[in-house]
């Protein structure tokens, strides 16, 4: 066993994993956050993605023991004060999901698109979502609710410059 510090969506853990354990194991069974789920176990899905210190993760390609010291941010940990994220808030509006499986990993991606291209064309939002999977709809509307969320993150930014 090896012990951990860890910051999930903003509090402190001080856990002992098996040094094999991965990412997504200690979040859903270690900690109880369920909304990162297990898709394929190859990475190849996204549907288990986070944050690590900000930056999109495949959290089934990830150990414990080397998020060890960071910060991981889960779709639990977008909301704050009750508000959903913009990029949640978005993807409710725009009808963006149909059984759901493939959301939180979704959010998560296009959190971090947004974070590094504030502005981003249909192509550039495809682009940065191409490592993540939806088996249900054709990404129309999850692309549209990408580009919802990069209006409202802007109006939003602009406001609080503004102001």
């Amino acid at each position: 066993m090896t012990r951990i510090n860890v910051t999930v969506d903003g509090v402190s853990y001080s856990d002992e994993v098996e040094p094999r354990t991965l990412l997504v194991q200690y979040l859903r069974e270690g900690l109880g956050k369920t909304g990162t789920v297990v898709g394929c176990d190859t990475s190849n899905c996204g549907a288990c993605t986070v944050h690590l210190d900000g930056t999109s993760v495949k959290s089934c390609n990830v150990l414990a023991v080397q998020a060890d010291g960071h910060e991981v941010t889960t779709i639990e940990g977008l909301a704050e004060n009750g508000e959903l994220h913009p990029v949640q808030q978005a993807f409710h509006e725009c009808h963006a999901l149909q059984c759901g499986y493939c959301t939180p990993g979704m959010i998560m991606q296009a959190c971090d698109v947004l974070k590094n291209n504030p502005d981003p064309s249909e192509q550039e939002i495809r682009e940065g979502l191409e490592g993540n999977l939806c088996r249900c709809t054709g990404y129309h509307n999850i692309v549209k609710a990408v580009q919802q969320a990069a209006g409202a993150m802007s109006s939003s930014s602009s406001q609080a410059v503004s102001s």
